[in-house]
């Protein structure tokens, strides 16, 4: 049985950032608040039934997932996880910058970026990794819950090890905007989401925080209860025509 409070280390754009107000809207939901919004009217135009539409991904608030949806481990503590989190955003990296494009995965429409980078996949390696010592082991029924039979061998690996399918070669970078669509009701909902996504005129995206995300209870919406900035890693010195740095 699944035990609660679960946690989840996403990344989420800042409360007033332009990416943050475009998911939030058009999912009816701010994880940074807690508040319920109204759906943007161009999304009920093309999709009357826009609540159902968006229903699976408004659970979870507009994020990436880093770190999957855990339990804490027995002898682990909010309190623990929140000062790892801290000690992780301070080790200084190589922040991921992706190009951020609206399009289907897996029958999911959601933000992606047009290319995977080698930074973003290290960065979710790391928190996989990282913060696994706070999971609580898999159950048999949190193992049955994803359908083990319908993953490949290596997705099934991966659940038994990390307790998530999708993690390391795995990984796919997203920001959930739909439930799963066939591919013809997918088009025109695409096109009005690519529509409203290029009005931020957001031609590239920096992977560089990440949030601690709560959920109480199993009907309740996880909620962002800590944010920490990423160390960035300083670039190599180059060396002046004397042989020193310049």
């Amino acid at each position: 049985m699944m035990e609660f409070p679960r946690y989840a280390i996403y990344y989420a754009a800042t409360a007033d950032s332009a990416l943050s107000r475009f998911g939030a809207e058009l999912l009816g939901y701010d994880a940074h608040t807690g508040n319920e919004l109204p759906f943007p009217n161009d999304a009920l135009r093309v999709a009357p039934d826009w609540r159902d539409v968006s229903s699976d991904p408004r659970k979870y608030g507009f994020h990436a997932t880093l770190k999957a949806p855990m339990s804490l481990a027995p002898g682990k503590t909010e309190a623990e996880l929140h000062a790892a989190c801290a000690a992780f955003a301070e080790r200084a990296r190589a922040i991921p910058v992706i190009r951020p494009v609206v399009d289907s995965i897996s029958g999911f429409i959601a933000v992606i970026p047009t290319e995977p980078t080698r930074e973003l996949e290290q960065l979710a390696a790391d928190c996989v990794r990282d913060f696994d010592v706070f999971r609580a082991p898999l159950t048999v029924e949190d193992r049955a819950r994803r359908n083990p039979a319908n993953l490949s061998a290596r997705q099934r690996d991966h659940l038994d090890r990390w307790g998530y399918p999708y993690v390391m070669d795995e990984f796919r970078f997203h920001m959930t905007l739909t439930g799963r669509l066939d591919a013809e009701r997918r088009r025109p909902i695409i096109d009005m989401l690519r529509a409203r996504f290029a009005g931020l005129n957001l031609d590239a995206l920096a992977i560089d925080r990440i949030a601690l995300f709560r959920q109480e209870r199993g009907a309740a919406r996880f909620h962002i209860i800590g944010e920490w900035s990423l160390k960035t890693q300083r670039p190599p010195a180059t060396l002046g025509k004397n042989g020193k740095p310049g």
